[in-house]
């Protein structure tokens, strides 16, 4: 539910912004809130609110996560909006971030053991991704019931946003059910042991996520509009493929872990992605970006499981959601400072740009992590 309404979100928030009138730069900037905002949240849920247990944690993100879908549904007002992405939830990477990310990873982890861990990443992140994906492909439907009606489509668009509100209600109806399923309080969280190799972890995990900030699924739809002038029916479609592909490419990161162990695997599927990121942003017509993109996305995201199951192996138990945070803080942050600068290379060229700075970055990612002395199994 939470992963429709993320892919759902994430396809619609460019386009609404710049129908809004808002630049590219400013487009970036609320991204970026969003994207620190998550980083702050990531951290309370990792270190401070295990105490209170996984459902107390998830429920209270879920009242989180409505009253973002009525910020943005309700102000049209620039910093008003930088105020609401910052404390809310909305995701413009159409994946999972804040309050969420830590205390599922952790309660994923103390019910699987190593051997059956990576499959159950894949699974669980391929729910999700399919979902976002059906959600990519709905948000050309606000438009289309607009016009069919003859309603205001600003207006429409805007409404659209509470569909947060109604997948934040679903979403606790369930969790409300897992009394018995999910972890307990952890009284003593945190990083003791394993603090040398996650911090070392963690920064290599935030270049890689400075290159993806340049290439978020908000900012891909922007490029496309801008550069080509896609629809947003055919923007949603290609969101929709994109997704779609990532989500089932997971399925294999396991298979391929297993023959290759866990880091190979993530660099080298992540290698041939980067390259085809990089083509994207050069190749004049929008069939062949598409294509490009479609084969990226169809590799980028088997890394996806695999690290997950790094981090939740290279750790004890009750450092767990701990480690989970520090990972993905860093990849928050690393991805809200560049997006802003990405809004701002459109702005001053259609040419892809962003993309290719993306493909660079992540590469050099890859090469740095294969590097690093940990273990292969």
């Amino acid at each position: 539910m939470r992963g429709f309404a993320d892919g759902f979100a994430s396809v619609l928030l460019a386009r609404y912004l710049s129908e809004l009138g808002f630049s590219g730069v400013q487009i970036g900037v609320i991204v970026t809130a969003t994207l620190l905002g998550s980083a702050v949240l990531t951290l309370l849920a990792g270190f401070r609110l295990t105490r209170f247990g996984a459902r107390s944690v998830l429920l209270w993100s879920c009242a989180l996560m409505a009253a973002t879908g009525l910020g943005f549904g309700t102000f049209t007002w620039f910093w008003l909006l930088v105020v609401v992405g910052f404390v809310g939830t909305l995701n413009p990477s159409g994946g999972d971030v804040s309050l969420f990310l830590p205390t599922e990873q952790a309660a994923m982890a103390n019910l699987t053991d190593v051997a059956e861990r990576p499959h159950a990443f894949a699974v669980y992140n391929l729910a999700g991704a399919l979902a976002g994906a059906v959600g990519a492909l709905a948000s050309a439907l606000p438009p289309r019931i607009a016009h069919a009606a003859g309603w205001d489509v600003l207006r429409t668009e805007r409404l659209s946003f509470l569909v947060y509100v109604v997948t934040a209600i679903g979403a606790a109806a369930v969790y409300r059910q897992m009394r018995d399923t999910l972890p307990g309080p952890v009284m003593h969280g945190g990083l003791r042991k394993s603090r040398s190799v996650v911090v070392r972890l963690s920064m290599l995990f935030a270049l890689d996520s400075a290159g993806g900030g340049f290439a978020l699924q908000s900012l891909l739809v922007l490029y496309l509009y801008l550069r080509f002038d896609l629809s947003p029916a055919a923007t949603g479609a290609t969101l929709a493929a994109t997704g779609a592909l990532s989500a089932f490419s997971q399925l294999a990161s396991a298979r391929i872990a297993r023959r290759i162990g866990l880091v190979r695997t993530m660099v080298f599927t992540h290698l041939p992605a980067n390259a085809c990121l990089i083509l994207a942003g050069i190749v004049p017509h929008a069939g062949a970006a598409i294509a490009l993109l479609l084969v990226r996305s169809a590799l980028s995201q088997m890394d996806v499981p695999a690290r997950q199951a790094l981090v939740m192996r290279l750790v004890e138990p009750e450092e767990r959601a701990a480690a989970a945070s520090i990972t993905n803080v860093p990849r928050s942050l690393g991805a809200a400072m560049t997006p802003a600068l990405a809004g701002a290379l459109l702005d001053w060229s259609h040419v892809g740009w962003p993309l290719i700075i993306a493909g660079a970055m992540k590469a050099t990612y890859d090469v740095l992590l294969l590097a690093q002395p940990l273990d292969r199994d």
